[in-house]
């Protein structure tokens, strides 16, 4: 009897939260919840209500279709009811709703298996809309709402120029269309630009966007969104012609003008299946709208309208739901860190949460200006996006969640590790710590120093580092090669081993080519590629000292910002004084070899490519090498800029699956060889 009261008092709990959140989502556009938790807190109210079942009753969330209504606009009833989907989150939850799909359709007679096929969409993140035409003309447009009575939002659904206000073939009586009202991302981010730009908070994301802009009372500000439309079911037709499979309907749909996402595929095969939802989940970031799932449906209708649905879902569909590139999690403070350059960038300190496939704790703040533009505070609940491998951001607060004596964050005025004033300089967004000798940037810059791009010394990450540099052993770069195994063994955590395979590792970058020690540097403006180009004409450190803006102007490709920018780093006292240091311990002398006799001409300047698969000639870091060395760059995924995906042994499915769609050109071992050895890719093959 405990455990059932106990079970009650959750549920109502359970139903509560869910409602507010509803409300939230749905009315005000202003979601409290992430998606991943609001599914979360719906699992947990089935899992009670399976447990009890007297707790499920017709006005649980579990038995409705998710939505709330605006007073904002006129109610409209739908023609038919606009039901939600069941999600799944993971294969093995998709395994189970097969196994129910199959279960149901044995039970009906006289069913031919064949018949048996499904449809793969992608689960547009945007906001779902009814389209009612009678005799060709738009006459009706409304959201789901509750399933049963949605928003007249026609006035505001006229001004999106994707959707066709009259049907010049195929008129029936009426015809219903529903689909999905979204934002492109390109509009997304020019109206976030346009916010930014008349000092108002920016928009979360396109689903907030797209639902915001839909749902204003003044038809014109939804005009100026550039908001689109995806059309994914036929819904009530009078007077039509008959469709046997949901294909058929996106087909006819497609001819009358209806835009259908090319995503859409067919296939009987679940393995199949599962192979193209993953085909989308690695493409999601290609795309120019954000899905946060992929749809499966049975593709029969007749075999659809036989399993029928329950009270919010049908049984013919099931969503699987990515994992979560957006979660909401209590923002713990804000701090500031130092850069290299000095820069001081703002950032924040999370409550561990898991999103875009990795627990973040730390997200970006970018600077200043975002901070306040955002309204960001210690101890707001904030919204934290990680897309792929993009650094983690926070996009902003949720504001109902807010403590009621939270105060604005202001930008510290003196550096957090050395204590000296923070300047931030006319023009610019971003604050600067202006002492060189700053412990922090001192850590930064011998860090990058002898980080993987630059000096790869094995061993020597930011926190050995700056164990070096708090017992000040360490201050420039140069002395890392001064260092001996007796000085490490005084301090904590390391052994003779260890020592001395730090010095090892420290001795052995010495032989590393110029144009690495240049990268190491951080010289403004100078990556890979330009430290290669001044390395093929600045042969030594040495000569580096004594190098004109005319001798670099030669070079092909340079550019003054570059030039002028390296005289000016060999011309300044302090970062003189760092390359001097370096010459006399022998640093910087070995040009642009990679081995004895090696040198490159820059015959791969303005190539790019991805390396995917083990090479036989080759590791993955040398081939790399071998590319930059010749002016080449190098990616970690193939994107429209791509111009080579080099394949070996075993390549990754994803890569090369994204390569061919965006026609990236795929060569082998050999040709990567003849490449090197001619330097003209265009020739290959």
């Amino acid at each position: 009897m405990e455990d059932f009261e106990a079970a009650k008092n959750r549920a109502a709990e359970l139903r509560q939260l869910i409602e507010d959140a509803d409300v939230a989502y749905y009315v005000k556009d202003s979601p409290t919840l992430s998606d991943y938790d609001y599914d979360e807190l719906v699992v947990a109210l089935k899992e009670l209500e399976s447990s009890f079942p007297e707790l499920r009753t017709p006005n649980s969330p579990t038995q409705k279709v998710g939505g709330s209504l605006s007073r904002l606009f006129t109610p409209v009833r739908h023609v038919s009811a606009m039901m939600s989907l069941d999600n799944v989150f993971s294969f093995e939850e998709l395994d189970d709703w097969f196994l129910r799909v199959k279960r149901g359709v044995s039970q009906l007679d006289s069913l031919d298996q064949a018949k048996l096929d499904f449809v793969i969409e992608p689960k547009i993140d945007g906001l779902a809309i009814s389209l009612v035409y009678e005799s060709g003309v738009l006459v009706r447009a409304a959201t789901r709402g509750d399933g049963r009575t949605g928003e007249d939002v026609t006035a505001n659904v006229e001004t999106i120029s994707a959707i066709p206000k009259r049907l010049e073939s195929g008129v029936i009586d009426l015809l219903e269309v529903r689909g999905e009202v979204y934002m492109p991302i390109a509009a997304f981010k020019a109206l976030n630009e346009h916010q930014q730009i008349q000092g108002k908070p920016v928009f979360a994301n396109p689903r907030n966007s797209a639902a915001g802009s839909l749902r204003q009372k003044d038809p014109k500000v939804t005009a100026s969104r550039s908001l689109s439309f995806w059309s994914y079911q036929l819904g009530e037709v009078r007077g039509g012609r008959d469709f046997t499979t949901h294909l058929q309907t996106l087909e006819y749909l497609a001819d009358l003008g209806f835009p259908v996402n090319p995503s859409i595929v067919l296939s009987a095969s679940e393995t199949d299946i599962k192979e193209r939802i993953n085909d989308l989940n690695e493409r999601r970031h290609d795309l120019d709208y954000e899905i946060d799932g992929a749809v499966v449906k049975i593709n029969d209708l007749s075999l659809r309208e036989r399993l029928g649905s329950t009270s919010r879902a049908p049984r013919w569909a099931i969503a699987y739901k990515f994992p979560p590139e957006e979660q909401i999690t209590l923002l713990e403070d804000i701090m500031v860190s130092i850069g290299k350059s000095g820069k001081a960038t703002p950032f924040g300190i999370l409550k561990p949460v898991l999103v875009g496939g990795s627990t973040v704790s730390l997200a970006t703040l970018h600077n200043e200006d975002q901070v306040i533009l955002k309204d960001v505070r210690p101890l707001d609940y904030v919204i934290v996006r990680k897309a792929g491998d993009v650094i983690p951001e926070i996009v902003g607060p949720v504001l109902a969640r807010r403590p009621t004596n939270s105060q604005p964050w202001t930008f510290p005025k003196t550096c957090p590790m050395c204590g000296g004033v923070l300047v931030r300089r006319e023009n610019e967004s971003d604050y600067f710590c202006i002492d060189y000798f700053c412990s922090g940037q001192i850590v930064q810059r011998i860090s990058h120093f002898a980080s993987r791009e630059a000096m790869d010394i094995e061993g020597l990450g930011e926190q050995r580092v700056s164990q070096l540099v708090s017992n000040r052993l360490v201050t420039s770069p140069s002395d890392l090669y001064r260092l001996q195994a007796e000085d490490l063994l005084r301090l904590d955590k390391f052994a003779d081993i260890s020592a001395r395979k730090l010095i090892d590792a420290i001795e052995g970058s010495k032989s590393r080519p110029l144009y690495r020690v240049l990268v190491g540097l951080a010289i403004r403006h100078v990556g890979a590629t330009a430290a290669i180009k001044i390395a093929s004409k600045v042969k030594s450190l040495s000569e580096l000292l004594v190098v004109e803006s005319a001798d670099l102007s030669e070079i092909e490709g340079l550019g003054e910002i570059i030039s002028n920018s390296v005289v000016k780093f060999v011309r300044d006292p302090i970062t003189r004084g760092i390359v001097e240091s370096l010459v006399e311990v022998g640093i910087g002398e070995a040009g642009l070899q990679e081995g004895p006799g090696e040198s490159f001409d820059l015959t791969l300047s303005g190539l790019s490519f991805v390396v995917t698969g083990t090479l036989s000639s080759f590791t993955r870091e040398q081939a790399e090498r071998a590319i930059t060395l010749r002016g080449g760059k190098v990616t970690s995924a193939p994107s429209t800029k791509t111009n080579y995906l080099v394949v070996g042994e075993n390549p990754g499915a994803s890569k090369l699956t994204k390569a061919e769609r965006l026609g990236v050109r795929i060569i082998d071992e050999n040709e990567f060889l003849e490449t090197l050895e001619r330097g003209d890719g265009d020739k290959v093959g």
